[in-house]
């Protein structure tokens, strides 16, 4: 490191030139980190589902509701421990600027199934004794203001009309996976204002044996085949992945056009840096003239290499995991547990060493094997 100081010298030689040069990788390893993050993100979801839960839905389509009678024939099935359903409510909140999700469910057997829904106990309770009642995600509270006690109204899309909800619980998913920002009501609310008891828009079993999911889930829509709302039954993880793919191939679009951007950015940096170490041929000389080795010729430019590759790594890829956990990012909800992770970040720090590497290595081994005679006549 004794050749630090020069090579800070020469860096700060063209401020500009640097601080841009600078900024080019840090932006390039910051795109890297947000895109692969949206691909490692996707595929966390797409796994995430306990292997002792199953989801059941109407097997004409997924939309389609089922009879709440299913859930007794169900609970009454060898090898099931807990069942509980839910229905998508799909309101509007204010002016629809953010949107949350919002679902009726079963309140006890829910939060029985779901353990990752970590809720104080006294919220809890009151939660089950009002009917009227609704449970919330930090998140919403710090979007909206919203308090303990608070009367929020839900403009009704699917089900029409204002709907008046008491916050009476504040949960904290023990799981990132797990959205922050929902909101969970009473079903026999939903049941109450429309008329129409007796639905569900899917159910979620809780089975003894992981290991007999699948003829579990095969008894359970044997049973219902012939009935006018015939079942599909599958592991909580299918169901997961299932609503991954709605995305479309998101994997093969941050992959290839995405990476084709940070790849582009790269090769300019990589560039000017190679510019940069070039047009210091007759400097090269001059040191080699008053004793500087092949060897610390070659050091000094590699150095030089590294100092802008890892500041632009650190800036770009620490930026990219400080900004999304301060700011608890999510993509509105879409993506939750949105968060960079260690291989990312891994992967980013050896694109910079490559980077380093291509931009430095030539301009370094050439200033070691320049002969002074050669150099020296560039010297103006």
């Amino acid at each position: 490191m004794k050749f630090l100081p020069l090579v800070l010298a020469n860096l700060g030689r063209h401020k500009r030139r640097t601080f841009l040069t600078i900024a080019s990788v840090a932006l390039a390893l910051f795109l890297f980190a947000s895109l692969r993050t949206v691909v490692t993100t996707l595929e966390r979801a797409a796994q995430f589902g306990s292997a002792r839960r199953l989801v059941m839905t109407n097997a004409t389509g997924f939309v389609l509701p089922l009879p709440l009678s299913y859930a007794n024939r169900i609970n009454a099935a060898k090898g099931i421990s807990r069942v509980t359903w839910a229905n998508w409510f799909g309101g509007k909140y204010g002016d629809n600027q953010r949107f949350f999700a919002q679902f009726a469910v079963d309140p006890k057997s829910y939060l029985e199934v779901y353990p990752e829904i970590v809720l104080p106990e006294d919220q809890k309770q009151a939660f089950l004794r009002e009917r009227s009642s609704a449970i919330v995600g930090r998140r919403l509270l710090d979007l909206f203001g919203w308090r303990l006690g608070q009367d929020v109204t839900i403009q009704g899309t699917i089900y029409p009309g204002d709907w008046t909800f008491t916050i009476r619980g504040v949960y904290t998913p023990s799981d990132p996976v797990i959205n922050d920002d929902m909101m969970l009501f009473h079903h026999a609310y939903l049941e109450e204002r429309q008329g129409r008891p007796g639905l569900a828009g899917w159910y979620v079993l809780e089975i003894d044996d992981a290991n007999s999911a699948a003829p579990v889930a095969k008894t359970l829509d044997d049973q219902f085949r012939n009935s006018s709302s015939p079942t599909k039954t599958g592991t909580e993880q299918a169901f997961n992945a299932s609503f991954a793919t709605m995305w479309g191939n998101v994997s093969l679009l941050m992959g290839t056009i995405g990476m084709a951007v940070v790849f582009a950015i790269l090769l300019v940096t990589a560039n000017a840096m190679m510019m940069s170490a070039r047009e210091r041929t007759g400097e090269v000389a001059v040191l080699k003239t008053i004793g500087f080795s092949d060897g610390a010729l070659f050091g000094m430019v590699m150095l030089e290499a590294a100092v802008i590759a890892l500041t632009g790594a650190l800036l770009g890829l620490g930026g990219a995991k400080l900004l999304y956990r301060a700011t608890n990012f999510n993509a509105a909800g879409f993506l939750p547990g949105f968060d960079v992770t260690g291989t990312t970040l891994l992967l980013g720090g050896t694109v910079a060493l490559l980077l380093m590497l291509a931009s430095g290595l030539v301009p370094a081994v050439r200033a070691a094997r320049l002969p002074v005679v050669q150099a020296l006549r560039r010297v103006e």
